[in-house]
């Protein structure tokens, strides 16, 4: 469950993280109000569950009361990355002297967690992880140890972050912990000119199995901005929206992350994490590519599935009547392996549906739906 900005703040303070002054709300006529409040100078941010916020136009300085609330005005309602726009942050600006960027995450490969940070932080963190990784420390955390105020001191002077910033990576744990998150980011984590370390944003991601302890969100932090992912939500599936060309079906999380690494090095973009666990029955296929092909930036699908505890053919089956139950728009492409992957195969060659295709690898199946996707 991803918190939005102004929730995730909201966490930080309580943890004793310095946060700028914010107020949220949906109302142009209440952002004059709120920059009044605030001091009349402030930036209004678009609160989305999307990254690219200031680079959509989501996030603007407003010099005085008047221009908050044109700002919010414009900024309400717009659409970044499929996410509608349905509130806004105001906060104080800060005199910013330099930016930082620090995180935790869950890493499940290595059963433990990862604190990255970087003394790089900002709008271009991606760009200076992808070209210069050795900006960017990553740094394991034992769940069982935690981060301490040693640890802490550890990750930041791995990260060239001063010294100030140690109080903060230990509350950020703290977080993390208390509030069952599985992801705790800051970008940017900033010093200002005062000295004053703050926060001034925020995304937190907390673990769905922990909901029952974290009932203060309710449906507010439950809620889907992109309708893609609320129609799936409904369904009991498993989706996230990507920005890409190829879907992507899979069974088990690591195999759909697996999937959309070989995608993208196949030169596509995955356009959405799609598990579907240990079922593939008719409805969940047929669900499930519904989803994908209401997406109309989706111009090809991958199902890739390794047949365990459910058969291929039984997944071969639920494939079949739901392309009885679902118009097929796009090329398929169907990479089965695992317990009875030949008799699945064998069905779907019976089937013989001309948008359908099949590949015996999963790199040859990648490599197929990328090409038809770039060709589309």
């Amino acid at each position: 469950m991803d918190l939005y900005e102004h929730q995730a703040r909201e966490l930080f303070e309580e943890h004793g993280i310095l946060v700028p002054r914010a107020e949220v709300t949906d109302s142009p006529k209440e952002a004059r109000a709120i920059a009044r409040r605030l001091g009349g100078r402030v930036v209004v941010k678009a609160q989305v569950k999307t990254g690219g916020r200031g680079k959509a136009g989501g996030v603007k300085l407003a010099a005085d009361p008047a221009a908050a609330e044109l700002t919010a005005r414009q900024i309400l309602g717009m659409d970044i990355k499929g996410h509608t726009v349905r509130k806004v942050m105001l906060a104080q600006p800060v005199d910013i002297e330099t930016e930082f960027y620090a995180s935790y995450v869950l890493d499940r490969a290595a059963g433990r967690f990862l604190a990255i940070a970087s003394a790089e932080g900002g709008m271009e963190i991606e760009e200076v992880a992808a070209s210069r990784p050795e900006a960017v420390a990553r740094i394991p955390v034992d769940p069982a140890e935690g981060v301490t105020s040693a640890r802490a001191g550890q990750i930041a002077e791995a990260a060239g972050l001063p010294p100030q910033t140690v109080d903060v990576l230990v509350r950020l744990w703290e977080v993390l912990v208390r509030e069952d998150a599985l992801l705790v980011e800051v970008n940017p984590l900033v010093r200002t000119a005062q000295g004053r370390i703050l926060a001034l944003d925020g995304k937190v991601t907390l673990d769905d199995n922990a909901r029952f302890r974290q009932t203060r969100w309710g449906a507010q932090g439950a809620q889907h901005d992109d309708p893609l992912e609320a129609a799936a939500a409904e369904r009991g599936l498993n989706y996230v929206k990507l920005d890409g060309e190829v879907g992507v079906i899979g069974n088990g999380a690591g195999l759909v992350m697996s999937t959309l690494d070989v995608v993208a090095g196949c030169g596509a973009r995955p356009a959405n994490f799609l598990d579907i666990g240990g079922g593939a029955s008719a409805q969940i296929m047929a669900d499930g590519l519904s989803v994908i092909l209401s997406d109309p930036t989706v111009k090809s699908v991958f199902v890739n599935v390794f047949g365990g505890i459910t058969a291929c053919d039984a997944v071969a089956d639920g494939i079949v009547q739901a392309l009885d139950a679902v118009r097929l728009t796009r090329p398929l492409v169907v990479r089965l392996d695992g317990n009875n992957a030949a008799r699945g195969r064998a069905i779907l060659d019976a089937r013989a549906h001309p948008l359908v295709q099949q590949a015996t690898t999963m790199d040859g199946a990648a490599r197929t739906a990328a090409d038809l996707a770039n060709a589309a």
